[in-house]
């Protein structure tokens, strides 16, 4: 360090061994179900967003739980998954376009590479979009590096299992 000069503000984020992802991955929200979904990593959207195209709430023991039913593969809308969780938040996001949104956040564990920590998603239709996920920069926060040069650094065997799992014939 010079003398007399302060450490950069930004430093303070700089951690001991962050975990690399690229700009697409297979990630995993185990208390949902999606062990190995694909989502867009992208560092320009503060809040993480999960496909969902049918949202039913309810009141549970007096909290307020959400179910919502999602299409994990994009080639495969005869795929359907049924997720629930509490709703911790109702707020209003701007999506890519500008257009505002009321949405339910809410939270559940993120996990990659053997680290897991609870991340915030609001749940909205993204049947057009390319990606059932968009992890925003909230949730990677303190422990993530983005490469944008690089795609599925944690690999593709998740999401191929993943995929697998969701198309094989239901024996009877």
């Amino acid at each position: 360090m010079v003398a007399g000069l302060a450490p950069l503000p930004c430093c303070r984020h700089i951690l001991d061994s962050p975990i690399t992802l690229g700009w697409r991955e297979h990630l995993e929200l185990p208390e949902l179900g999606l062990n190995g979904l694909k989502a867009k990593i992208d560092t320009g959207a503060k809040t993480s967003a999960l496909h969902a195209f049918r949202i039913e709430t309810e009141e549970r023991g007096g909290a307020d739980w959400v179910q919502f039913w999602l299409h994990p593969l994009r080639k495969h809308r005869d795929v359907v998954l049924r997720c629930e969780a509490p709703i911790v938040d109702q707020r209003v996001v701007s999506d890519s376009g500008g257009h505002k949104e009321r949405r339910i956040v809410i939270s559940t564990p993120l996990s990659i590479q053997g680290q897991s920590w609870p991340i915030e998603i609001t749940l909205t239709n993204r049947d057009s979009m390319i990606f059932p996920m968009l992890l925003g920069r909230t949730a990677m926060e303190d422990r993530v590096l983005v490469d944008p040069s690089l795609s599925y650094v944690l690999g593709r065997a998740r999401g191929r299992a993943f995929r697998r799992a969701l198309l094989k014939p239901i024996v009877k």
